[in-house]
């Protein structure tokens, strides 16, 4: 895609799953990584794998001086930064059960530490030629999710964050969009035992229309879309990359005639009746 090579992208959350596809997408489209986590064996891992394009920085989300040091990274070892990618969350959620604390965690790591992020950033973003922010966002933030309060809100509250920050950050021609992704493959799901990849294979085909997982792939292509110059005029948008989940009722994919149904009670009434 135009406008990714030679680009300084910051990916959080970069260790593991769809942050760890990011990363690794960056890189093979020709960006210069540099890449968060908390989980250091598979980041350090990741880093070696990738080599000198890709850089691994502990940074805890939770704490402004990790913060700064990513940001700081970034800049001395490749000259600035084009690309923020907030991919990091976290999913502990009890529900009614949560306490503040709970509560606390959930937002400082989802969205209050991305905006510190981007607060870090800013000057490094102002002077690149083509600036992009992506979220990730979730079906969650527009439906009810049984014994998870803090998640789902995290993400609706992303969302008009995106919005928000599009706003004001147009005049920097800074653009802030975010992806939704649908149930997305990863590594461990080829190797789970036969029942738990039934499972998945089970409830994929029933919740998306195309009937199966993403891929780590697909979910990074979108990205790259949106960073890069092919997406110049998109901004304060949430693109679903989620094979249809969103647009599926509770009805799912099942056939349900109304009309086939009063008509079938018609003809069972007076079935009834003689």
């Amino acid at each position: 895609m135009n406008g990714i090579a030679d680009k300084v992208a910051v990916v959080t959350g970069g260790a593991s799953g769809i942050g760890a596809g990011l990363v690794r997408a960056f890189v093979a489209a020709g960006a210069k990584v540099v890449f968060a986590d908390i989980q250091d064996p598979p980041a350090q891992a990741l880093a070696h794998e990738l080599g000198r394009t890709c850089a691994f920085v502990h940074a805890d989300l939770r704490r402004d001086d990790d913060i700064d040091r990513l940001v700081a990274a970034a800049a001395e070892q490749f000259g600035g930064i084009d690309f923020l990618i907030n991919a990091a969350a976290t999913y502990a959620d009890h529900g009614l059960e949560s306490d503040r604390a709970a509560w606390h965690n959930g937002f400082d790591t989802n969205v209050v530490g991305h905006i510190m992020l981007l607060r870090a950033a800013l000057t490094y973003l102002r002077r690149s030629s083509a600036p992009s922010v992506v979220w990730f966002s979730s079906e969650s933030a527009h439906v009810a999710l049984t014994g998870r309060w803090i998640y789902p809100a995290t993400k609706a509250a992303i969302e008009q964050v995106v919005r928000s920050q599009a706003l004001d950050l147009a005049p920097d021609h800074i653009r802030v969009n975010a992806v939704m992704p649908g149930w997305t493959e990863k590594p461990w799901h080829k190797t789970a035992p036969p029942d738990v990849k039934e499972h998945y294979a089970r409830m994929s085909d029933r919740l998306h229309i195309i009937g199966r997982m993403g891929t780590l792939p697909e979910v990074a292509d979108a990205v790259l879309f949106l960073c890069s110059d092919h997406a110049s005029f998109i901004t304060g948008s949430c693109l679903k990359v989620d094979g249809g989940h969103s647009a599926l009722g509770p009805q799912g994919k099942d056939k349900h005639s109304p009309t086939d149904a009063r008509k079938a009670a018609g003809v069972a009434f007076q079935a009834g009746v003689t």
